[in-house]
């Protein structure tokens, strides 16, 4: 047990677990904690107390409810990691971003400070995996700049009004004012949920697209029942260049379990059929995802994605009709 091996440390080393506890356990009771530590309530509050000397910001709240947390400014705390836990995360930055091995990269900056603040053996490990990964780009995925992103998160906590420079897919800019509801990542891409006050209209815009951002003094009042995903789901199925439309055989009920909001609006025709109705940029890439569904489906609006599809459904045909065919 945990509270045996720790039946030998030191004050400070049962302060430090202590802290791990109350980070781990927030509003865990005075009882509680000294049970862990295997000490009496009047010496886990003693290590309480040396946390607090060390300006850690540990509050407590009396009553049956009570009990102690970690309040807001902590700085940051020394790390106890598992090898497992280590070797975890550091696998996840690296798949997540594929700059994290390079130094002077601010991420990849950051890894090594987690790396350097690990117990020796846990970090030689952490350090082999991340010296000798050498992960494959995503090529759908598009970080932005880090200092773009933090000013655009910052004026949407502060629910301030901000002017930003765009330059679109096609390389046209020009500079809007908005007032941003969120920063949302879809399938590796970075967006920005907002409204348009000179639109009268809500906008998605890709954060890596963002040349500039510039926070105002105004601030706005977001929606209150504000679903930042389904919104973004729903508003990146329109506006597109090719209008579409998809009768498909099955209920709509089957079918909104497999198609993403992104693709455009389901609704029922009757019990056995369904409509999805959209728009895309991408025909050849709309039929690709059509050709998913496990149900009989009929283009019915949309000449672009029917030229696609058929396209597609041909070459299909072809490499089942190539099976017999000497390799």
């Amino acid at each position: 047990m945990w509270e045996a091996a720790i039946a030998e440390v030191s004050p400070t080393a049962r302060a430090l677990i202590a802290l791990e506890l109350i980070q781990g356990s927030p509003g865990i009771t005075a009882e509680r904690l000294a049970g862990k530590l295997g000490v009496s309530e009047r010496a886990a509050r003693r290590y309480v107390g040396i946390l607090r000397e060390a300006e850690i910001p540990i509050e407590s709240t009396r009553g049956p409810y009570g009990g102690y947390r970690v309040g807001r400014g902590i700085r940051f705390p020394p790390l106890m990691f598992s090898a497992t836990e280590a070797l975890g995360l550091v696998m996840a930055v690296l798949d997540g971003h594929h700059q994290a091995g390079d130094p002077t990269d601010p991420v990849g900056s950051a890894l090594g400070k987690i790396v350097r603040a690990l117990p020796e053996p846990v970090a030689a490990q952490a350090e082999a995996v991340r010296r000798t990964t050498a992960p494959v780009p995503d090529r759908a995925a598009a970080r932005p700049d880090s200092g773009t992103t933090i000013a655009l998160v910052e004026a949407c906590s502060q629910h301030r009004r901000a002017r930003v420079g765009y330059r679109s897919e096609a390389g046209s800019e020009w500079v809007v004012e908005i007032e941003p509801w969120a920063v949302v990542v879809r399938h590796g891409r970075w967006y920005l949920l907002c409204w348009v006050p000179a639109k009268d209209a809500v906008r998605v815009y890709r954060v890596d697209r963002v040349q500039s951002v510039a926070t105002l003094d105004d601030t706005f009042t977001p929606p209150l029942d504000l679903d930042p995903v389904a919104v973004l789901e729903d508003h990146l199925a329109v506006g597109w260049e090719y209008v579409v439309e998809v009768v498909i055989d099955a209920p709509v009920e089957d079918v909104a379990r497999r198609v993403p909001r992104s693709l455009g609006r389901l609704e029922a025709v009757d019990a056995r059929t369904c409509r999805l109705t959209g728009s895309t940029g991408n025909p050849y890439w709309y039929a690709e995802q059509l050709a998913a569904l496990p149900a009989p489906f009929r283009v019915v609006g949309g000449v672009e994605l029917r030229e696609t599809t058929r396209a597609l459904g041909e070459r299909l045909l072809a490499a089942g009709a190539a099976r017999n065919a000497r390799p």
